[in-house]
This record gives C-alpha cells, sequence and structure tokens, in this order.
C-alpha cells in the first residue's frame, strides 16, 4: 500500500454549485486520514481545476457536484486533462460525488472516472477506494 502522506489529492467544486458542505467534510476525512489536501473552493471552471491538478502536481482529482451539470463538466474536465496529456487513472486517479443519478455514473465510468459517491457514501469506504486503486498510478507503480 501507498504510504497516505505521499498522495495528493485535489477536491475541486466545478460550476456554479455553492453547496459545498459534503466537499468539506471528504477534504477533512482525506486529510485526517493521513493525505495531503488541496480544496480548490467553490465555482471553479473546468480550466482552473485542470490547472490546479497540474500546478499541485495531484495523484488524485476529486470532483464534488450537486448542480446537475455532471454530464457537462465532468466530461469536459476529462477532456481537458488528456489535452494536457494527462492519463486518467494512470496519471491522476480521477472520481466523482455529489448528486449524480445511476444511470449518469454509469456514463461517467465509461468515459473514464474512476467511481462515483452518491449522498451518504461512508467516508470509509472512499478512503478505502482511494488506498486500493492510487497504487496502480504509473508514479507509484514505478517507484515500487
Amino acid at each position: 500500500m501507498v504510504e497516505r502522506s505521499k498522495v495528493r489529492v485535489l477536491v475541486a467544486k466545478p460550476g456554479l454549485d455553492g453547496h459545498d458542505r459534503g466537499a468539506k467534510v471528504v477534504a477533512r476525512a482525506l486529510r485526517d486520514a493521513g493525505y495531503e489536501v488541496i480544496y480548490t473552493g467553490i465555482r471553479q471552471t473546468p480550466e482552473q481545476i485542470v490547472e490546479a491538478v497540474i500546478e499541485e502536481d495531484v495523484d488524485v482529482l476529486g470532483i464534488s457536484i450537486l448542480s446537475g451539470a455532471h454530464m457537462v463538466l465532468i466530461p469536459k474536465i476529462l477532456k481537458l486533462l488528456e489535452e494536457k496529456g494527462i492519463k486518467v487513472n494512470e496519471d491522476v486517479l480521477v472520481v466523482a460525488g455529489g448528486i449524480i443519478p445511476p444511470d449518469d455514473a454509469e456514463e461517467l465510468k465509461k468515459m473514464g472516472v474512476a467511481e462515483v459517491f452518491g449522498p451518504g457514501t461512508p467516508l470509509r469506504e472512499i478512503i478505502e477506494f482511494i488506498d486500493k486503486n492510487v497504487g496502480k498510478l504509473k508514479k507509484f507503480r514505478e517507484s515500487s
């Protein structure tokens, strides 16, 4: 298992969604679990989020969205990552959370999102998913 203190997680809130309690709860839980966490704040554009992924050299991108715009904003973020040469789930593990209907969650997974966590997901489940999957990233495979 990868040492959590070496894992950088960016929690991002794209779009006009101003509700960030859930994102803050997840960010704090990840921090308390030992990860290094960066929180972008609310109302970030996909471009700002991708720029933060690059500038902060993160290993995990957690996208929190409640506005209903997930099928527009998340694919745009994935496309921008690709355009910057960042391979989703190879260079950066991408997860999402918030109010995302199951059918949309499946579509997002087909597009490359590793997992979608809905409201009420136990924080332990999110942490365990990251623990299990972050070691599959190229950076950590090469350092083993």
